[in-house]
């Protein structure tokens, strides 16, 4: 598992403990956490989540979900939903497709 380290607020976040978390909603299948700049923090945490066959959630309702369960500056205030996460040549879920993912959006909002 890819384990990346999240600066937030000079407070280190792991993402595979952020993504335990998130694996122990009842409707979540896959998760995967990585940070994303933000212009107050430094960096936040987002998450990115697929479902269990027939299960759903809100964004809102992860974010709460996490929230009872993690401190302040580790769980993820967005949470972006997929039907499948990117996964690398060993079947891994690829952190490294997340952040590409992420970056192209971002590029593309500017």
């Amino acid at each position: 598992m890819e384990t990346d380290i999240i600066n937030v607020m000079g407070n280190e976040v792991s993402s595979s403990e952020v993504e335990q978390i998130l694996l122990t909603h009842p409707a979540i299948a896959q998760a995967a956490a990585i940070g994303v700049p933000d212009s107050f923090l430094g960096q936040t945490v987002k998450a990115f989540v697929a479902f269990k066959p027939a299960q759903q959630a809100t964004e809102k309702e992860i974010i709460a979900f996490c929230k009872e369960r993690l401190a302040r500056h580790q769980y993820p205030r967005q949470v972006e939903i997929l039907d499948d996460l990117p996964k690398d040549e060993t079947g891994a879920i690829s952190h490294r497709a997340l952040r590409a993912r992420e970056s192209a959006r971002l590029r593309g909002q500017s």
